[in-house]
This record gives structure tokens, sequence and C-alpha cells, in this order.
């Protein structure tokens, strides 16, 4: 494994490098991680700057960390900052991207990336209270990718358990977007899984998921991408769902997106949302939920000291 300072496109950057990836962080704006693939691979994330823009913000692609508020799991908080530069420092199993501070309501943003092995990481995506007033609000982690001719997305729901069930919210529209509405067969409901075979119809579904887990597998790259999160169902989420998947119009990208707890947050208090991503050879079959946990059966339980930290698995 090496880990470097480095550029990604004229933009000042961090870079992993093993056996099995290559992942890069720009440092620029953000924080934003640009790159993930194959060691001299095709990118499966979506990157490019410039095309698609809010106002000042711009989506670019790639990873990001934004914050939700208490019942709102998007506003104007989101898109604070995410052009001003970040501080960056390279460790030695990692690195750590903080953002600028957020003049209105004192937060950083950011995101540290540590490995676990050649294929395996934790993304930490965090925001830290900077000021001398309370916040309140969760972190919510997207990555968009690029979804090819053949590939899907699943999220394993429910537990297994009597009386099981799992929330799932449908868009008609939002924000003046949406084209599938509520029936839309690109998401299709099995006995403990939800699949998504992506055609392009711009829609985004929000689903609450006991196992954290959400799973892209190209069979094109041959490539099988996943990040898992830990879940307490006793902590409010927004609108008691904690993954949500994104179909760009005509197939541009496909956001796997993680939502995380919302609290309140003293002044000082960081607030984490740990992702493990997993990114191994070959595209898996992905059938059922056992084929998506299979994906982190072999990882052992790492500890949080923190309680506001998730504990992954």
């Amino acid at each position: 494994m090496s880990i470097s300072k480095t550029t990604f496109e004229g933009l000042n950057a961090v870079e992993v490098m093993t056996d099995s990836l290559r992942l890069v962080a720009v440092t620029d704006f953000g924080p934003r991680i640009a790159f993930l693939g194959k060691p001299n691979g095709t990118n499966v994330f979506l990157w490019e700057p410039g095309k698609r823009k809010r106002k000042d913000w711009d989506l670019r692609g790639g990873h990001r960390v934004w914050v939700t508020r208490p019942g709102a799991d998007e506003c104007e908080d989101t898109y604070a900052t995410d052009n001003d530069p970040c501080d960056v420092q390279v460790m030695d199993n990692g690195f750590r991207v903080v953002g600028a501070e957020n003049k209105v309501n004192a937060t950083r943003r950011g995101i540290e990336v540590t490995m676990r092995d050649d294929c395996t990481l934790d993304v930490d995506n965090f925001v830290v209270n900077t000021g001398s007033l309370l916040y309140s609000g969760g972190v919510w982690a997207l990555t968009c990718t690029i979804p090819t001719d053949d590939c899907r997305y699943c999220v394993p729901v429910g537990d297994g358990t009597a009386w099981d069930n799992f929330t799932m919210v449908h868009f008609r529209e939002w924000a003046g977007q949406g084209q599938g509405g509520f029936n839309d067969d690109q998401f299709v409901v099995g006995s403990d899984l939800v699949t998504l075979v992506p055609r392009g119809i711009e829609n985004k579904k929000m689903l609450q998921s006991h196992t954290g887990i959400v799973a892209f597998s190209d069979a094109i790259n041959d490539v099988t991408f996943a990040k898992k999160v830990g879940y307490d169902r006793a902590r409010p989420y927004p609108l008691n769902t904690n993954i949500a998947l994104y179909v760009g119009p005509d197939n541009f990208m496909v956001e796997m997106e993680t939502m995380g707890p919302e609290t309140t947050l003293k002044p000082g208090d960081e607030l984490h949302h740990i992702e493990t991503w997993r990114f191994v050879d070959g595209a898996r079959a992905l059938d059922d939920a056992a084929s998506v946990t299979q994906l982190f059966s072999d990882l052992k339980r790492t500890n949080r000291s923190s309680p506001e930290m998730q504990e992954n698995v």
C-alpha cells in the first residue's frame, strides 16, 4: 500500500494505491473522493466537474459528505463551503481531509479514510461543531457511480424476525426533479432485497436497511463495490430511512447514499458516520440478501470509542 499527495486533473489531491484499488481524494475543494477503480483501471465514480450546477454549487461527482437537518434530509446547509479548499493530513494507513468552516452555522465537514486491507477501507464522514452554540443534524454520505449496461444495485431489507418490516419512501418529484414517480419498475422489491436496474428514468427511493448495506455489481468493469453502515433503530433517521438510491436522467449516474441518525452537537462535538467500503474483483451475482451480506462476513468488528460513532461489522 502507498499513500501520497499528488495531483488529479490539475487539482491537489491525496492518493491511496494497493494491489486491488486506487482511490484519489481532491483537496482544492470539498472534501471529495474523486476516483475509485482498479490500479490503472477505469473510474467507477462519476467525475465531471463543471457539467451540472445548482447556483454556485457544482455536482462534480465522486463521494462527498453532506449534513441533514431534522425534518429535512436536504437543505441549503448541504451545499455550503463545498467550493472552498480543504486541510489534508496523510497518515500511515490513510488520510484525513477537512473542509472549510461554514460561517453561518459554525460547522466543518470532513472525510477520513483508513485502510483495513488492500480491498477494504473505512470512510469516516463527519461534521464538527466549531461554534459556541448548539448544532443539530445528521451526516449523509453520497457516492456517485457510473451505471454500465450490465449492472445492478442492491439493498438488503428486513431483519428476518417475526413481524418483519421495512420503510420505503417513494417520491413523485422533488425540487422540480423526478420522472419515475411512485410506480417505477427500475426498482424491484424481493423477499429480502430491493434491486435497482437503472434505465435512465430519473427517480430516487429511500430505504430502511437493518444491515445498512448498499452494493453495486458491474459486469462491464468486472468489479463489485459495496458500502456498509451501522444502524440503530432506536435513533431518529431521515424519514425513518438510512439508505437511498438516485437514478440520474439518461443514466448519467446512480448515487449510492447512506444517512446517519440526527443528534444535537454541543460546542466542539463531532458526529461521525462511518462507512466500510469493499471494492472486490469480479461482478457478484447479488441475488438475495445473503449474497450481499457475504461481502462483509469475513471482516472483524470495529469498535469506536465515541458514542456518536456508528459501529460497523
